[in-house]
């Protein structure tokens, strides 16, 4: 497995942006393809990004779609979201979650970072 650990959460007004940050350790990076997740209070985790090990394939959910942007940097282990035009609905504990490259699943999660948008 990777260790993973999100930061760049924290409170922004609406329409405002915020950017998460993803560090791996401990397996080569580029082995693995992203995403990144998000739970809102009472509600269950949701899909919000993903991209490949080389970066060069992403996708979103429809909610974020043309507001969020998910990149990474193998050289820096790192995998990245930028969140523009947020929406108070965005507000949520967010996860970074590596998959192996040959696997189905996401194995690896890191704790979380909170995204808390106010009207």
């Amino acid at each position: 497995q990777v260790q993973l650990v999100e930061s760049g959460g924290g409170l922004v007004q609406a329409g405002g942006s915020l950017r998460l940050s993803c560090a791996a350790s401990g397996r080569t990076f580029s082995s693995y393809a992203m995403g990144w997740f998000r739970r809102a209070p009472g509600k269950e985790r949701e899909f919000v990004a993903r991209i490949n090990w080389s970066g060069g394939v992403t996708s979103y959910a429809d909610s974020v779609k043309g507001r969020f942007t998910i990149s990474r940097n193998n050289a820096k282990n790192t995998v990245y979201l930028q969140m523009n035009s947020l929406k108070p609905e965005d507000t949520a504990v967010y996860y970074c979650a590596a998959r192996l490259v040959d696997s189905t699943a996401y194995d690896s999660w890191g704790q979380g970072t909170q995204v808390t948008v106010s009207s």
